[in-house]
């Protein structure tokens, strides 16, 4: 049976205004995202300043959008086993989770070839999240109070003063190595199984001092338990402004625990663009920025291109850190 030129052309009209009136109906689709609860996953334990933050971002978001934000956590393996959650999820915008430091840039060097995921291509970046510094703190026996009086002690004494880390390959321990590599010093670095239990042999005496998340740090140089040296961003942190940087006196010392949002790979592009777009409402919102900075952090709206390009450059910055210092996975 022969079809004429008229049918052909008739049916190629009508597909084509098929598509056209398809199209709209799809971009309204992506367009209205959520419509339906949205899953969070936190791939760090409940109760930390971490499951804290990612709570206040998702109740923002769940009030702009009218749909829930429920958060998961899945801890391990410092949190690489919840991101891998995420990596594998359906790329459909209802699962995203929480990305960054430890995730994105430090475990492709760190854990080269142990990770079930690739940091890089198995994820959309949508925006960064929120960064915090760490803190440099010393037991009140420590014989210097500001940061070129410790410089010169560790200069006379190499290898004699100890600092503590919530472990070998965290931002804690990356911190201690960078300030040895800049300040050209001699420091032992003792790795503890998580911040807590290293705060409370620093405060017995049994090392000297430590590297902490600004929160679990200003809880106890506030009531004076600890003495403060420095934070570990380049800019002062509004939580603590009295505190001055490394940066002040190492120029270019820089390493913040930061987070971004992420989704699977081949996230639609209009849903990013919305999720970027509600993001930015909720970061910029200031009852949501107030909140942060009253936990340490500083709340970071970014594009999904600055994003994207932000943990490509952190990821090749904190290589050589690491390989200079050896740093091993505990």
């Amino acid at each position: 049976m022969k079809t004429d030129h008229a049918t052909i052309r008739r049916r190629t009209a009508l597909a084509a205004l098929g598509g056209a009136l398809a199209a709209p109906l799809v971009a309204r689709a992506q367009d209205a995202w959520p419509t339906r609860p949205v899953r969070y996953i936190n791939p760090f334990p409940a109760g930390g300043a971490t499951d804290t933050l990612s709570r206040l971002y998702c109740q923002k978001m769940t009030e702009l959008t009218g749909q829930q934000f429920v958060v998961e956590n899945r801890g391990g393996s410092g949190g690489d086993v919840g991101v891998d959650v995420v990596a594998k999820a359906a790329p459909d915008g209802y699962t995203i989770g929480l990305g960054g430091i430890a995730s994105h840039a430090i475990s492709p060097t760190l854990k080269k070839g142990q990770l079930t995921f690739d940091p890089e291509k198995d994820f959309t970046f949508v925006t960064n999240l929120w960064w915090l510094p760490n803190m440099l703190v010393a037991n009140l026996d420590l014989p210097a109070r500001t940061v070129p009086e410790l410089i010169a002690l560790l200069k006379k004494n190499p290898g004699k003063y100890s600092y503590a880390s919530a472990g070998n390959g965290t931002t804690l321990h990356l911190s201690g190595e960078l300030f040895k590599q800049l300040a050209e010093v001699d420091m032992l670095h003792v790795p503890y199984r998580g911040a807590a239990p290293a705060m409370v042999d620093l405060m017995a005496g049994q090392v000297h001092m430590i590297f902490d998340n600004i929160p679990g740090a200003l809880a106890q140089y506030r009531p004076g338990k600890v003495r403060g040296f420095a934070v570990t961003s380049l800019q002062r942190s509004a939580a603590a402004p009295d505190i001055p940087t490394l940066a002040e006196f190492l120029p270019g010392f820089d390493i913040r625990s930061w987070t971004c949002l992420v989704g699977p790979a081949k996230l639609p592009g209009p849903v990013v663009e919305r999720m970027s777009a509600v993001s930015r409402k909720a970061l910029e919102s200031p009852d949501l920025v107030k909140a942060y900075i009253d936990l340490g952090a500083t709340a970071w709206w970014s594009t999904p291109q600055d994003v994207t390009a932000y943990r490509a450059s952190e990821e090749a910055r904190l290589a050589g850190i690491i390989r200079k210092a050896g740093a091993k996975v505990d």
